[in-house]
């Protein structure tokens, strides 16, 4: 039994001394403090948790953003994703693929180019007619989720109010109020 123990001690520390490390050398990745691509430097992804991205150089894969915004002056050659925050981008900036907004706002500025699809989910788009979308362009207002949330609740508050109103009536009969005379 000690024999089989060590053998699958040793066989555990030889697959750990064998591991290739993680690379992620030239990612970016933040919780809480901001990023900054400055012109002329290069970032394999930039990921952000509460806070924002700043790209001013270039940004060779994804650049990923929750609860911050995303400024794009210079280029993100993949995608671009971004939950509650905006995405902004200068003049003639360029991002590679997908342009993605969950309840946030896009706001591009003249000649900027989305290589594929530009989505924005529950949120808005500012753009000029300059803009270059490769294939589509969806938005959907906040407002086809918020409204029907708003009718269910509405549904509800007037069916409890009315349920009550029943049973306030059946207590008061029953207990002979008002009296009758």
């Amino acid at each position: 039994m000690m024999k089989r123990m060590l053998a699958f001690c040793l066989l555990g520390a030889a697959f750990a001394a064998g591991a290739t490390p993680a690379r992620a050398d030239r990612d970016a990745v933040h919780f809480f403090s901001d990023i900054r691509v400055d012109p002329g430097a290069t970032v394999r992804d930039a990921v952000c948790f509460f806070c924002n991205v700043n790209i001013e150089g270039e940004v060779q894969r994804d650049t990923v953003v929750f609860f911050g915004n995303v400024h794009i002056a210079g280029r993100a050659n993949h995608d671009v994703v971004n939950f509650f925050g905006e995405v902004s981008a200068n003049t003639n900036a360029e991002i590679g693929n997908d342009l993605v907004s969950f309840f946030g706002l896009i706001n591009l500025g003249e000649n900027v180019s989305v290589g594929k699809d530009m989505v924005a989910m529950f949120g808005f788009v500012n753009a000029p007619d300059s803009v270059s979308v490769g294939h589509d362009r969806v938005a959907m207002p906040a407002i086809v989720l918020f409204l029907p949330i708003a009718l269910l609740g509405l549904v509800v508050i007037l069916i409890v109010r009315e349920y009550r109103a029943w049973r306030r009536r059946q207590f008061l009969s029953a207990h002979n109020f008002p009296p009758r005379m």
